[in-house]
């Protein structure tokens, strides 16, 4: 159910990309499928992040018109990369995810358009200043849309009271047979 949740968010989150920046420009700024694709990686499952991150690249790349694989590859790259640093870091608290999305972001948006300028395909604007405005817009827009995921995608079946900083993992356990003495 949870990854039906997901699906559906990021076909949400294609769409606000395609049609919000016709509605108004600072939207043009907000990544809204690499923030489902870096949640999607948040929940240590690799081969469902990959395939979020391929889906949503691809079909912003089909409906922008643009270099046709170029956004795929970076969002597919930062899913990986997401998802094995979730994998090694316990990062179920949103102050932790607040660096993350701000790192995915840049890292997106710098394999974007490296991967143009490696195809010869000059970007129009200034890159920096997409860069740092997209950096902006997608971290604030980001922190508020895991607080909706959150809310939505947790199970309400049993009250618990949510900390702003829950308790570490426990470590592994060692193993009870012991081979020598």
């Amino acid at each position: 159910m949870e990854n039906l949740k997901i699906t559906i968010a990021l076909i949400v989150a294609v769409m606000l990309q395609w049609t919000l920046r016709s509605v108004a420009e600072p939207f043009a700024y907000i990544d809204f499928p690499l923030i489902i694709v870096v949640y999607a990686a948040l929940q240590r499952n690799s081969i469902k992040a990959i395939f979020f991150g391929t889906f949503a690249g691809i079909a912003v790349d089909a409906l922008s018109g643009g270099l046709l694989g170029a956004n795929g590859f970076s969002k597919t790259l930062v899913a990986y990369i997401v998802s094995e640093l979730a994998r090694r870091v316990y990062m179920d608290n949103l102050l932790l995810r607040i660096p993350v999305i701000a790192g995915a972001c840049l890292l997106d948006d710098l394999v974007y358009y490296g991967t143009h300028r490696l195809l010869g395909q000059a970007p129009t604007v200034d890159v920096t200043v997409v860069i740092s405005y997209t950096l902006i817009g997608t971290t604030i827009a980001g922190t508020m849309i895991y607080l909706l995921l959150d809310f939505v995608l947790t199970e309400r079946m049993r009250p618990r009271r949510r900390e702003m900083f829950p308790t570490r993992r426990q470590t592994r356990r060692r193993n009870p047979i012991r081979l020598s003495k």
